[in-house]
């Protein structure tokens, strides 16, 4: 399959420094096939993540020790050079075999011919049994797969909440629109915190569409029309949208929130700097042994439109140009047992993808401490839309929501964004394949 010549709207990169990069890492291991002989080069962005890149080692040593006809080859990347190797790679044909996406790409790299489709069928673990954010499909192909997702989820101290006549809510009775505000003006009156709410506002890139875009889609707006995925004019500044926008400033109109939170969100909320904190179950465990039983891991706020966290996150795949695609798909079937998606959830402190591997987690068993956010990831979260313009639509919000906390007009920052994205979608003929 040939690569497409047109830019991909993914990343913005400069294609130069980052071919440099991956000629300099790569050290003739990976080939324009991404495979030499019966050896498979595998790529991920876990470099600086020792827990993750540990279960990532020992499949890699599993599969290679099993058998005898293929041997998987590893290579690490920081997560900050790794999307831009992986396109500097492609321009120069040189992709691995076996590589990592994050989720919400997955389509982005399907369209642009860096992933083609593999067929996973007779793995222990059936694709149907993950949780759908899991999974990563483009055009009703299956080009990805993960072992795990994470769970956006409020944190609070019941004592905090209880001392300020703040109601614990449940996933039956979640927090309406008026009721967090009214919680906010009682927590920011009681003079013990700056500022009550804590958002990680001081972070960059893809935590914006992450964090914020279900707030937006809760109060009825979206990133982009969904029936078709050819505009976003409507949708991103129709009057739902806005009116998300202006709940945003106000946020930090009335000192709920800083403009720009500190350098570690999760530190400050743990410090008391805070009194409720939106953040990743990621973090739950930390939370948990710090607070113990005064620990609230409350659903996302209802503004309307239901409560809705985003799904997705990083997934594995197989390059377009693997010249070994027999080897390639039989390290991710070998991958798809349940005893590697419990690794991945214990190393990581994620939600296993798969009921079979929450079962032997004992936080994550029905019943069990952290059980409360893989109902989360059921029922609430909504997958980042998928198409092809993805990237480029989160580059455009996170410019937007900025710009709104920085105090531009809701309606106009949206409506720029909205023009730019629609201006995107007609300049790739609509990503039409």
């Amino acid at each position: 399959m040939l690569f497409r010549t047109r830019r991909l709207a993914a990343v913005s990169v400069a294609v130069t420094a980052a071919t440099a990069l991956v000629a300099g890492c790569t050290s003739g291991s990976a080939s324009t096939s991404g495979a030499s002989g019966d050896t498979l080069t595998l790529w991920t962005h876990n470099a600086g993540n020792s827990v993750e890149l540990d279960v990532v080692k020992k499949i890699i040593k599993d599969f290679n020790g099993s058998q005898d006809k293929y041997k998987v080859k590893l290579q690490a990347f920081p997560q900050s050079d790794y999307n831009n190797s992986v396109v500097a790679a492609a321009s120069a044909r040189k992709l691995p075999c076996l590589l990592d996406v994050d989720g919400p790409n997955v389509a982005n790299w399907a369209w642009g011919g860096y992933l083609d489709p593999i067929d996973v069928s007779g793995s222990e673990v059936p694709v149907l049994s993950q949780l759908a954010s899991t999974v990563g499909r483009y055009n009703d192909k299956l080009y990805a797969f993960g072992f795990y997702d994470v769970s956006l989820a409020y944190f609070a101290r019941k004592s905090v909440l209880n001392a300020n006549g703040v109601r614990v809510p449940t996933m039956d009775k979640p927090w309406t629109k008026d009721e967090f505000n009214a919680a906010l003006a009682k927590l920011k009156k009681s003079g013990k915190f700056e500022y009550p709410l804590e958002m990680g506002t001081g972070g960059t890139g893809e935590w914006w569409s992450y964090a914020y875009s279900p707030q937006l889609q809760s109060f009825g707006g979206d990133l982009i029309d969904r029936g078709d995925y050819k505009t976003a004019s409507g949708t991103l500044d129709g009057e739902n949208a806005v009116e998300w926008a202006t709940w945003f400033h106000s946020l930090v109109a009335k000192d709920y929130m800083a403009k720009k939170s500190g350098a570690d969100p999760n530190k400050d909320f743990l410090a008391g700097k805070s009194a409720i904190q939106w953040d990743g179950s990621w973090n739950a465990a930390k939370n948990a042994e710090k607070l113990g039983d005064d620990l609230a891991i409350i659903p996302p706020v209802d503004f309307g439109n239901g409560p809705k966290i985003g799904g997705a996150s990083w997934q594995w795949g197989m390059s377009s140009t693997c010249s070994n695609k027999a080897g390639a798909q039989a390290w991710l079937k070998f991958s798809r047992q349940t005893k590697y998606f419990v690794d991945y959830a214990k190393a990581t402190s994620t939600i296993p993808a798969t009921d079979a591997a929450a079962q032997q987690i004992a936080d994550y068993q029905p019943g069990g401490k952290f059980d409360v956010l893989v109902q989360f990831a059921r029922k609430y979260a909504m997958v980042r839309p998928a198409t092809p313009a993805y990237p480029y639509i989160s580059t455009e919000f996170e410019k937007a929501s900025k710009d709104i906390l920085a105090g531009a007009d809701p309606k106009d920052a949206l409506g720029q964004a909205a023009k730019s994205i629609d201006n995107n979608l007609k300049t790739n003929n609509y990503y039409s394949n």
